[in-house]
């Protein structure tokens, strides 16, 4: 007997998996030229169209948002016409205050007058009314005396003699109240005319003071009305939140400087030395900064140059 081998025998037909195996490499064959051929297209065709890359402060403009650097020109040239109204309000100096003392004292003054003459009304009534009592109290006196001629008795007598002495002092009494009156009537009267006195040099006082200021106004309103309008106007290119934030700075500053600038590395409001980093900040423009001493907000001279 033949003595068989234990190696497989090879077959004539090939096995499913070497199939699979042929067929995946006829298809990658296949594919290749396809990826040549899209190549050359790419290569000869037509050109592709290069869009132009934005920035992102060009992508912020067409979305409508403000730059931090458009604020603080905002604010910087607000501030620039405050002052410039403030200057003119200053050439006026102490006017409008002292005109507006001066009516308050007209004011207080006209009322003081008002009060006395209705102290020396209720005085003059009451004189009126106690010499009524008077004439009340005689005519009594006068009855009670007649009745006295008619009396039956001592008691009647006795009763009628004490209302007699009763009304005497009654009389006695509006008397005194009487003088009591009149000296403060006349002292009252005499107050009413030192007070009109008064009253009289406080208004020609004041018509001197508003004929002055009317002068000073004339000659600067048309500037100050237009630098307020531009006031207003600069207004609605701040967001409410810095416009609130600088009127609050303005009214606590002496000098009424919101917004000042970097001089000689120092704040232009206090004068306190700003540390380098802080000016670099600023320079950059990424964020609004205020100094850490007075709460301005600080700007360079980049914004400044801007601006003018």
């Amino acid at each position: 007997m033949a003595k068989t081998s234990g190696k497989p025998v090879a077959t004539s037909k090939p096995s499913k998996l070497a199939k699979k195996a042929v067929e995946k490499k006829v298809v990658e064959k296949k594919k290749v030229p396809a990826k040549e051929e899209e190549i050359k297209e790419k290569k000869v065709g037509k050109p592709v169209s290069k869009t132009p890359t934005k920035t992102k402060r060009e992508t912020a403009e067409d979305k409508g948002e403000v730059t931090i650097e458009k604020k603080l020109i905002a604010l910087y040239s607000l501030q620039q016409i405050d002052s410039q109204i403030d200057k003119i309000r200053i050439v006026r100096g102490e006017l409008p205050l002292e005109v507006q003392d001066l009516e308050d004292d007209i004011a207080g003054l006209e009322t003081r007058i008002d009060n006395y003459i209705q102290e020396t009304v209720s005085l003059e009534k009451s004189i009126v009314e106690k010499k009524n009592l008077i004439k009340d109290s005689l005519a009594l006196i006068k009855k009670y005396e007649d009745q006295q001629m008619n009396v039956r008795n001592n008691r009647e007598y006795d009763s009628l003699t004490k209302e007699i002495e009763f009304q005497n002092l009654e009389i006695q009494l509006s008397e005194k109240r009487i003088k009591e009156f009149q000296l403060g009537l006349e002292a009252k009267k005499e107050e009413i005319e030192q007070l009109q006195k008064v009253l009289q040099d406080r208004e020609s006082d004041i018509s001197i003071k508003k004929n002055e200021l009317d002068d000073i106004i004339a000659e600067t309103e048309k500037e100050e009305t237009e630098l307020i309008k531009r006031s207003d106007e600069n207004q609605t290119y701040i967001e409410d939140r810095l416009l609130t934030a600088y009127t609050r700075i303005r009214k606590n500053a002496r000098n009424g400087l919101a917004v000042v600038q970097i001089e000689r590395d120092a704040c232009g409001g206090c004068f306190n030395k700003i540390p380098p980093q802080h000016q670099l900040d600023i320079r950059m423009h990424k964020k609004i900064i205020v100094c850490e001493y007075c709460g301005r907000i600080l700007v360079d001279e980049g914004i400044v140059a801007k601006m003018s």
